[in-house]
């Protein structure tokens, strides 16, 4: 037999047995897992890879996510977080980001993703340091999944991976493109994606369903609204508010003059999508 051949066989079938059944793992009400869209994490920033660099289109914007969790005693989880997001002409973003923690702490992570400097800035104003390092930038055409490194045999593995998974959830997922709309002001493109975890696939006796709907800004490329309803971690909406159409303050986009400014390892840049976290720096008071 063809080496090859061989090769790829083994690949495709330790794949399908590593596959998790049941369809993706949920990350919780705040995971949200938003997948695939404009710039990586994809909708607002999917799993998979950093943001893709959007030019051209500034704004600034007030993303609010809550989710919302039923017991099954009753009782209801909800939780809220927002962020400030700005992006330049030049498409560089930063990302402000406050919320309450379980201690009763305000914690906030500001990150600057600089596509042009090639570098990310992760920022603390309580003691005034910055943690930077350099970063590759994918452009629109280049994949938010595939790293550069990703060769030979990893590509064969990777591909190996998707073909496996998308073969085990094809059968069990449904997408449908829905009509465009206006949203704040704007047209934006939606797509509603339904998953089906079949009973007993995941120990459950009776099949449960998810859904994600997303909308895209069909000019700025960024998610306006997505919302997740998950039966095992409850409903989840992020939702972009606010938004100014103007070119931001550049002053933001660079570190300021007195904070001690430290290296840090390199990586991808865009934190995880447009909508993505990034990396937290140290807690604030």
């Amino acid at each position: 037999m063809d080496r090859r051949l061989l090769i790829t066989g083994l690949v495709a079938a330790c794949t399908l047995l590593a596959q998790p059944q049941g369809g993706p793992r949920g990350r919780g009400p705040m995971g949200m897992g938003m997948g695939p869209g404009p710039g990586g994490r994809g909708g607002f920033g999917g799993p998979g890879g950093p943001a893709a660099v959007v030019t051209g289109a500034p704004y600034s914007g007030l993303e609010v996510r809550t989710s919302q969790q039923v017991l099954a005693a009753g009782g209801i989880i909800s939780r809220s977080e927002q962020t400030t997001v700005y992006r330049d002409t030049q498409g560089r973003v930063r990302r402000e980001s406050t919320r309450k923690t379980p201690d009763g702490q305000t914690e906030t992570r500001i990150t600057i993703s600089d596509p042009v400097a090639g570098v990310v800035h992760v920022l603390n104003a309580t003691n005034k340091t910055a943690v930077t390092r350099k970063a590759r930038f994918p452009n629109a055409s280049q994949s938010s999944t595939t790293s550069p490194s990703t060769t030979g045999r990893g590509q064969m593995m990777a591909a190996g991976r998707r073909n496996a998974q998308n073969a085990q959830t094809a059968t069990n997922t449904k997408r449908e493109t829905l009509a465009t709309r206006s949203m704040n002001g704007m047209l934006a493109s939606g797509t509603r994606i339904t998953r089906t975890i079949p009973a007993g696939s995941i120990g459950n006796t009776q099949a449960l369903e998810t859904v994600r709907e997303s909308w895209i800004a069909d000019d700025l490329k960024v998610p306006l609204m997505t919302r997740t309803s998950d039966p095992r971690a409850g409903t989840s909406t992020l939702e972009l508010q606010n938004v100014n159409r103007s070119q931001p303050d550049p002053s933001l986009f660079t570190v300021p003059s007195d904070y001690t400014v430290k290296q840090g390892p390199g990586g991808f840049g865009g934190g995880r999508g447009p909508m993505g976290r990034g990396p937290r720096p140290a807690r604030q008071q």
